[in-house]
Formats: C-alpha cells, sequence, structure tokens
C-alpha cells in the first residue's frame, strides 16, 4: 500500500457517520455550523445546509431534523 493510500485510509476511519446521532452539542469553534459538519462522513449523507445557530444558541437541520445545541 502506499504512503498516499493509506493517508487517506487512517483519515476515512477517523470520520464519524453522518446524522448518526438526533442531537449534538457544539462550541463557537465549530462555526459556521452546517449539517452535516465536517469530519463526518458524506457518501450517505444530504446536502450541505448551514444553519444559524448563534442567536438562539440551538439550531434543527431541515432535511435530517438533527438539533444542534451552543455549548460555550
Amino acid at each position: 500500500m502506499s504512503a498516499t493510500a493509506a493517508n487517506v485510509s487512517a483519515a476515512a476511519v477517523r470520520l464519524v457517520p453522518a446524522n448518526a446521532e438526533h442531537r449534538y452539542n457544539v462550541t463557537h469553534a465549530d462555526l459556521p455550523l452546517s449539517c452535516p459538519m465536517p469530519g463526518m462522513s458524506l457518501w450517505n449523507s444530504h446536502p450541505k445546509v448551514y444553519l444559524a445557530i448563534e442567536a438562539t444558541g440551538t439550531a434543527q437541520c431541515p432535511y435530517c431534523s438533527a438539533v444542534y445545541t451552543l455549548t460555550d
């Protein structure tokens, strides 16, 4: 296996399944907030949508109904 293939395989293992949970806690470091978030596998997910969370501290994805809560 080449070094590039090993890096790609290692990166794929670290991905979180998209839409696997229905509640996520996020921080200001995660802004701008999108669903699915960076680090989630995208092959089985809906189109990326940006969510406004700053004003209320919570946001719900219109596609998968995941609820995001700003924790800091």
